[in-house]
């Protein structure tokens, strides 16, 4: 190790997050057919018991950031990741039950505490072992504190794709 190596990391700046600007458009984490909240296939979230959400049935393994902020969360089988981002506070699923995977077929591209800007990828998933461990692979996106918002609504068309708007978040 160099001298100047001793010196990485300590005076360089961590990533300044974006600033949120309400109302804001979070985007799709995910190419695929978008799945109103009534119609995500697990009741905690289909009922709202986590707030307002909605889902992606996924044409791809990758999930991307919807909104720049904060990984606040990233859970040990790599199945959900937790954002923190102006506020809000918002919890990407990926899959039903796909907790009981233990991580297989999951690849985390972030780590707890990184800053993630709108677009980057996430992590990426293996569709074909998630339906052979007879899971359905939906990704859900919940903002979970949605009761701190005077409005979450679905914006999203049938078919989505990265960077298109699904839901919109009004203070």
């Amino acid at each position: 190790m160099g001298l100047f190596d001793l010196f990485k990391g300590k005076n360089a700046e961590a990533p300044i997050p974006e600033e949120v600007t309400f109302p804001v458009t979070l985007e799709a984490v995910s190419t695929g057919k978008y799945v109103t909240m009534s119609q995500v296939p697990d009741e905690v979230f289909s009922t709202g018991v986590l707030g307002v959400c909605c889902g992606i049935d996924p044409e791809e393994g990758r999930v991307y950031a919807p909104i720049s902020g904060k990984v606040i969360q990233l859970a040990d089988t790599l199945h959900a990741i937790g954002i923190e981002a102006g506020g809000i506070e918002l919890l990407i699923h990926v899959g039903i039950d796909t907790v009981e995977m233990n991580g297989e077929g999951f690849c985390a591209a972030v780590k707890e505490g990184q800053y993630v800007k709108k677009g980057d990828l996430l992590l990426t998933m293996d569709l074909d072992k998630i339906h052979a461990a007879g899971h359905p692979a939906t990704v859900i996106m919940a903002i979970t504190n949605s009761d701190d918002f005077t409005a979450v609504e679905s914006v999203a068309a049938s078919a989505v794709h990265p960077g298109d708007g699904v839901l919109w978040v009004s203070k």
